[in-house]
C-alpha cells in the first residue's frame, strides 16, 4: 500500500510505517538537518530508509497531484510547537500550524485513511474549539475553507453540515491519548493520534491495547525482584521502593494480577549495552559522544533509570524539567547522548542523526517513537486489508 509521509522530521513516524507495510511515495520535509539526517541514512544504505523519495520543502508548496491517485494512508505529526506545553500555546494563532496542510491533503488524495499525531497539549481546555474544528474538518475535507474565512466562521458550516447531514461523514475519524510506555517505549511520552477511515470502505477499527504495563514493571521490581537480576544490580545498590508507591506495592503483592501485558520498559533497559561515553571516550558508536554540563536543581532532576525516561524534549540544555539527562547509579546526572536519545525513541541502531547534538536533540525530541507509530500503523493497515469494500479507491 502506498502512502504519503508529511511533516517527517527525523522519521519516527516514517519508519514506523514502513515497519507496517507501507511503501512510501513521498516523504515531505521542510526542516535541512531532519532531511540530511535522511540522506546520509540513505548513503549509508540504512535499511530503514532506503529508497525512500525525500522532498526537502514546505508541505503548503507541495503539489499531490504528481502522487497519482492510489495513496491507500496519508501520516504525519503537523508541527506541534502551536499547541505544546513549553510553546507559547498560540494554536490556530500560530503561523507553525500545518493542520490546515493535512488537511488540504486529505482533501486532494482522498486516502482510505489517514494517521496524525501530535503533543498531548492539542486537548488543552483552552484548545476545545480548535480541536473539534480539526476534527471536523478530517471529516469534511471535501468542504473547504473560503478565502479570507475566519477559521470560526468555517467551523460554523462545518458544524451545520454535520448536524444536518443524514449520510455518513466522508472520514470515520478517531483519536485517544496514547502514552508510548504502554507499548514497549521506555519513554513515559503521551501523545494524541488521529485516525480516519473514508466512510465507503466500511473498515472496522479500533485503537491497539496496551502490550506492557505499570504494574508489571512494579511486580518485577518489588516483588519478583527479577529486574535487578536481570540487570545484574548488586543489592547494595538497589533503592527501596518509593513510599508513594507502598500502599500500590502491597495491594500487588497481596492480590497477584494476571499481567497478560510485558512490565514498562526502562532507560536501564534503553542503555543496555552501550558504553558509558563519559569513560570511553574512544567509542566508535555513530552518535555516542559526552556531552558535559549537565546539573541538577529544584524541579530540574533529570529521568530515573529504572523508570521509563521523562518525555524526551526538542530543547536542549535549557529544557526545564531535566528530560535530556538523567540520574546514574552513583546519583551524578548526565546528559543522554544522540544514541540514547534515539533509543529512547526505538530507532534502530543503525540509524544515524546529521547535525550538532542541539540539532539532532531537536529532532529527537520532536519525533514519534518508531515502535509505537508501528504498532498503530500495523492496526491500521490490518483493518484496511479486512475491509470488504477496500477496491473503490
Amino acid at each position: 500500500m502506498r502512502s504519503l509521509e508529511l511533516f517527517a522530521g527525523a522519521g519516527g513516524l516514517a519508519i514506523g510505517m514502513a515497519r507496517a507495510g507501507f511503501q512510501h511515495a513521498a516523504v515531505i520535509e521542510w526542516d535541512h538537518d531532519a532531511c540530511e539526517t535522511f540522506r546520509e541514512n540513505q548513503r549509508h544504505h540504512a535499511h530503514a530508509v532506503e529508497g525512500w523519495p525525500v522532498h526537502e520543502v514546505d508541505a503548503s508548496q507541495f503539489d499531490y497531484s504528481s502522487l497519482g491517485s492510489d495513496i491507500s494512508v496519508i501520516s504525519g505529526g503537523p508541527p506541534c510547537q502551536p499547541f505544546s506545553m513549553g510553546g507559547k500555546h498560540r494554536g490556530n494563532q500560530d503561523e507553525r500550524d500545518m493542520f490546515p496542510e493535512a488537511v488540504r491533503a486529505v482533501r486532494e488524495l482522498r486516502p482510505q485513511a489517514f494517521i496524525f499525531e501530535n503533543v498531548k497539549g492539542l486537548k488543552r481546555e483552552s484548545f476545545t474549539s480548535y480541536f473539534s474544528y480539526i476534527l471536523l474538518q478530517l471529516q469534511y475535507p471535501e468542504i473547504s475553507r473560503a478565502t479570507n474565512e475566519e477559521w470560526a466562521v468555517h467551523r460554523d458550516r462545518l458544524e451545520q453540515h454535520h448536524s444536518a447531514n443524514k449520510a455518513a461523514a466522508t472520514y470515520n475519524v478517531l483519536f485517544d491519548v496514547l502514552n508510548a510506555a504502554d507499548f514497549g517505549v521506555p519513554q513515559k511520552r503521551e501523545r494524541v493520534f488521529i485516525v480516519g477511515f473514508r466512510s465507503d470502505l466500511g473498515a472496522r477499527w479500533s485503537f491497539p491495547s496496551p502490550t506492557h504495563s505499570s504494574d508489571a514493571l512494579l511486580v518485577s521490581k518489588w516483588i519478583q525482584k527479577d529486574y535487578w537480576e536481570e540487570h545484574e544490580v548488586p543489592k547494595a545498590r538497589r533503592p527501596e521502593p518509593p513510599e508513594r508507591l507502598s500502599t500500590r506495592i502491597e495491594r500487588l503483592r497481596s492480590s497477584p494480577p494476571l499481567l497478560i501485558a510485558k512490565r514498562w520498559r526502562t532507560t536501564r533497559d534503553a542503555l543496555l549495552g552501550l558504553p558509558d561515553p563519559e569513560v570511553d571516550l574512544d567509542n566508535v558508536i555513530p552518535n555516542h559522544l559526552f556531552t558535559p554540563g549537565a546539573r541538577t536543581y529544584a524541579g530540574h532532576t533529570g529521568s530515573k533509570l529504572d523508570e521509563p525516561a521523562k518525555t524526551l524534549k526538542a530543547g536542549y540544555h535549557g529544557v526545564p524539567g531535566g528530560e535530556n539527562m538523567f540520574v546514574k547509579d552513583d546519583g551524578g546526572v548526565r546528559y543522554f547522548t544522540v544514541r540514547e536519545s534515539a533509543r529512547l525513541q526505538t530507532f534502530p541502531d543503525e540509524y544515524e542523526f546529521h547535525g550538532s547534538w542541539s540539532q539532532t536533540i531537536r529532532q529527537l525530541g520532536n519525533a514519534v517513537p518508531v515502535r509505537l507509530a508501528e504498532m498503530v500503523a500495523r492496526s491500521v493497515a490490518n483493518s484496511l486489508r479486512a475491509c470488504p469494500d477496500r477496491g473503490g479507491q
